[in-house]
Protein backbone atom coordinates (compact mmCIF):
# COMPACT_ATOMS: atom_id res chain seq x y z
CA UNK A 1 0.00 0.00 0.00
CA UNK A 2 1.18 3.82 -1.21
CA UNK A 3 2.12 5.78 2.18
CA UNK A 4 -0.76 8.46 2.54
CA UNK A 5 2.12 11.08 1.40
CA UNK A 6 2.56 9.57 -1.81
CA UNK A 7 -0.64 9.18 -2.48
CA UNK A 8 -1.80 12.59 -1.86
CA UNK A 9 1.37 13.63 -4.74
CA UNK A 10 -0.24 11.01 -6.78
CA UNK A 11 -3.15 12.59 -6.62
CA UNK A 12 -1.90 16.45 -6.98
CA UNK A 13 -0.08 14.66 -9.75
CA UNK A 14 -3.06 13.59 -11.51
CA UNK A 15 -4.73 16.86 -11.45
CA UNK A 16 -1.85 18.93 -12.83
CA UNK A 17 -1.31 16.41 -15.81
CA UNK A 18 -5.06 16.45 -16.79
CA UNK A 19 -4.97 20.28 -15.87
CA UNK A 20 -2.47 20.48 -18.47
CA UNK A 21 -4.56 18.77 -21.45
CA UNK A 22 -5.56 20.94 -23.97
CA UNK A 23 -3.65 23.49 -22.80
CA UNK A 24 -0.50 25.39 -25.13
CA UNK A 25 1.76 23.70 -22.60
CA UNK A 26 0.51 19.77 -23.19
CA UNK A 27 3.62 18.54 -25.14
CA UNK A 28 5.93 19.83 -22.34
CA UNK A 29 3.40 18.36 -19.95
CA UNK A 30 3.15 15.61 -21.70
CA UNK A 31 6.76 14.64 -22.78
CA UNK A 32 7.95 15.32 -19.04
CA UNK A 33 5.44 13.04 -17.76
CA UNK A 34 6.68 10.26 -20.31
CA UNK A 35 10.19 10.69 -19.09
CA UNK A 36 9.04 9.49 -15.69
CA UNK A 37 6.90 6.16 -16.68
CA UNK A 38 10.06 5.60 -18.90
CA UNK A 39 11.63 3.61 -16.47
CA UNK A 40 8.82 1.02 -16.67
CA UNK A 41 10.08 0.05 -20.04
CA UNK A 42 8.94 0.80 -23.45
CA UNK A 43 6.27 -1.59 -23.89
CA UNK A 44 4.65 0.60 -20.86
CA UNK A 45 5.82 3.81 -22.24
CA UNK A 46 3.90 3.39 -25.53
CA UNK A 47 0.61 2.42 -23.72
CA UNK A 48 1.60 5.53 -21.56
CA UNK A 49 2.12 7.91 -24.50
CA UNK A 50 -1.06 6.51 -26.18
CA UNK A 51 -3.13 6.61 -23.85
CA UNK A 52 -1.88 10.61 -22.85
CA UNK A 53 -2.68 11.17 -26.51
CA UNK A 54 -6.36 9.52 -26.23
CA UNK A 55 -6.92 11.33 -23.20
CA UNK A 56 -5.95 14.47 -24.39
CA UNK A 57 -8.05 14.43 -27.20
CA UNK A 58 -11.06 13.76 -25.55
CA UNK A 59 -10.41 16.70 -22.98
CA UNK A 60 -10.41 19.15 -26.73
CA UNK A 61 -13.27 17.41 -28.33
CA UNK A 62 -15.87 16.94 -25.18
CA UNK A 63 -17.08 19.09 -22.74
CA UNK A 64 -13.93 19.58 -21.06
CA UNK A 65 -14.49 19.98 -17.13
CA UNK A 66 -16.60 16.92 -16.94
CA UNK A 67 -13.95 14.80 -18.86
CA UNK A 68 -11.76 16.31 -16.72
CA UNK A 69 -13.11 15.38 -13.65
CA UNK A 70 -13.03 11.54 -15.31
CA UNK A 71 -9.41 11.26 -15.95
CA UNK A 72 -8.28 12.27 -12.77
CA UNK A 73 -8.89 9.21 -11.09
CA UNK A 74 -7.28 7.36 -14.06
CA UNK A 75 -3.88 9.26 -14.09
CA UNK A 76 -3.63 9.04 -10.08
CA UNK A 77 -4.12 5.65 -9.85
CA UNK A 78 -1.06 5.58 -12.94
CA UNK A 79 1.30 7.90 -11.15
CA UNK A 80 0.19 5.76 -7.96
CA UNK A 81 1.53 2.76 -9.91
CA UNK A 82 4.67 3.98 -10.65
CA UNK A 83 5.32 5.68 -6.90
CA UNK A 84 4.97 1.89 -6.05
CA UNK A 85 7.37 0.53 -8.30
CA UNK A 86 10.18 3.50 -8.24
CA UNK A 87 9.43 5.77 -5.11
CA UNK A 88 12.62 7.33 -5.65
CA UNK A 89 10.82 9.02 -8.48
CA UNK A 90 8.71 11.00 -5.88
CA UNK A 91 11.21 14.22 -5.90
CA UNK A 92 11.36 14.73 -9.35
CA UNK A 93 7.59 14.19 -9.85
CA UNK A 94 7.25 16.85 -6.94
CA UNK A 95 9.24 19.39 -8.62
CA UNK A 96 8.00 18.51 -12.00
CA UNK A 97 4.07 19.51 -10.60
CA UNK A 98 5.29 22.58 -9.09
CA UNK A 99 6.84 23.48 -12.18
CA UNK A 100 3.67 22.92 -14.58
CA UNK A 101 0.98 24.56 -11.97
CA UNK A 102 3.20 27.32 -12.14
CA UNK A 103 2.51 27.51 -15.96
CA UNK A 104 -1.24 26.40 -16.24
CA UNK A 105 -4.38 28.38 -16.78
CA UNK A 106 -6.66 29.22 -14.01
CA UNK A 107 -9.37 27.51 -15.55
CA UNK A 108 -7.66 24.22 -15.73
CA UNK A 109 -6.95 24.14 -12.38
CA UNK A 110 -8.64 21.50 -10.37
CA UNK A 111 -7.68 21.06 -6.79
CA UNK A 112 -8.00 17.97 -4.92
CA UNK A 113 -8.17 17.42 -0.89
CA UNK A 114 -7.94 14.41 0.92
CA UNK A 115 -8.90 13.92 4.73
CA UNK A 116 -8.60 10.91 6.11
CA UNK A 117 -9.69 10.38 9.94
CA UNK A 118 -9.56 7.00 11.87
CA UNK A 119 -10.04 5.46 15.05
CA UNK A 120 -13.48 7.31 15.74
CA UNK A 121 -11.94 10.81 15.11
CA UNK A 122 -13.51 13.67 13.79
CA UNK A 123 -12.54 15.49 10.47
CA UNK A 124 -13.47 19.18 9.67
CA UNK A 125 -12.32 20.26 6.30
CA UNK A 126 -12.65 23.16 3.74
CA UNK A 127 -12.26 24.06 0.67
CA UNK A 128 -12.09 27.60 -0.34
CA UNK A 129 -14.72 28.13 2.52
CA UNK A 130 -15.10 28.38 6.16
CA UNK A 131 -16.29 26.04 8.59
CA UNK A 132 -18.34 27.07 12.04
CA UNK A 133 -18.78 24.69 14.67
CA UNK A 134 -21.44 25.26 17.64
CA UNK A 135 -21.47 23.71 20.63
CA UNK A 136 -19.64 20.43 21.92
CA UNK A 137 -18.46 18.57 19.43
CA UNK A 138 -17.57 15.80 21.68
CA UNK A 139 -21.29 15.35 22.96
CA UNK A 140 -22.75 11.93 22.29
CA UNK A 141 -26.61 13.91 22.47
CA UNK A 142 -25.77 15.57 19.90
Amino acid sequence: MLAEALSALAATAATTLVGAMATDGWESAKSRFSRLFSRRGQAELDRIDAQLDTNAGRVARKDEDRVRQALIGVWQLEVEDLLEEHPELAGELRDLVTELQAGLPEKSMTWVQNNIARDHGKLFAAQGGNIIIHGDIDDPAR
